[in-house]
């Protein structure tokens, strides 16, 4: 992906951030070789918001979103009454606050063990919120920014770990692309790959802590078969049982930035 920005002039820096160590040198899939259409289901939640009318308006949010779309349908299998699309058209729903987070909850309510996700964003994002102790390198927490975001607020990074990624079912394979400025670490994953040209490996972010990020938001009895899963397992680190309340593949393709220049 490095390689094909630099080749058309795009000096932005692609970012992977995963639930679990992967080999980057491995051909990557949406839609791995165990899903089973028969009793599997592929779903998808596509956002664009191109802030019509607004201070700051966007021109290819939209366009993202139908190419998208239309690569899920015709090249993944994705079947269109599983492919909702957020966008500020006219003819979708709004992309605002509130159907954003219904639609990651939707997806995570349905999702079952077998089961394919891919989610896409294309707006725009910022690190607005400063965080006192916490999981951020740059102190800042990453916030999407939906169409209605002078009235409803912003979603933060912290918001998308509880309700998107925690929540998700074991044996669900979810693939998320942040195409938007400051989008490294969105998702707030413990591994995470950076294709500036100096590193070859994923490494992990050793500021995230899925321990305590779900203990301080889970009930009595979660946070005690988290601790039973943290003392019994040491391979894959207790972390990875932690989310999503199992071994999840969680994959985040994003930007660190829109003006980065490697």
């Amino acid at each position: 992906m490095r390689s094909v920005l630099q080749q058309r002039g795009y000096d932005q820096v692609p970012q992977l951030t995963s639930s679990r160590m992967i080999d980057v040198h491995d051909p990557f899939v949406i839609t791995p070789s165990s899903f089973n259409p028969k009793k599997n289901t592929q779903r998808a939640v596509l956002i664009g918001i191109n802030y019509v009318n607004q201070k700051g308006e966007l021109s290819g949010c939209h366009n993202d979103v139908l190419n998208i779309a239309k690569y899920l349908r015709e090249v993944q299998g994705f079947k269109k009454e599983n492919i909702t699309i957020l966008m500020d058209d006219g003819h979708h729903k709004d992309p605002t606050k509130s159907e954003i987070m219904k639609a990651y909850k939707k997806v995570v309510k349905e999702s079952q063990d077998g089961d394919v996700v891919f989610c896409h964003y294309s707006g725009e994002l910022t690190g607005f919120y400063v965080v006192i102790i916490g999981d951020e390198d740059d102190g800042y927490d990453e916030t999407l920014i939906p169409v209605d975001y002078q009235k409803a607020g912003q979603i933060r990074d912290d918001d998308l770990l509880k309700v998107l990624v925690h929540p998700m079912r074991a044996g669900v394979t979810m693939t998320c692309l942040m195409d938007c400025c400051h989008s490294g670490t969105v998702l707030d994953l413990p591994y995470r790959f950076t294709a500036d040209g100096d590193v070859e490996e994923m490494e992990m972010n050793e500021k995230v802590n899925f321990t305590d990020a779900l203990w301080t938001t889970a009930g009595g009895l979660v946070a005690a078969a988290a601790a039973s899963a943290v003392a019994a397992v040491t391979t894959p680190p207790p972390e990875m049982m932690i989310l999503g309340g199992g071994p999840n593949a969680i994959h985040e393709y994003s930007d660190t930035g829109c003006c980065v220049v490697s």
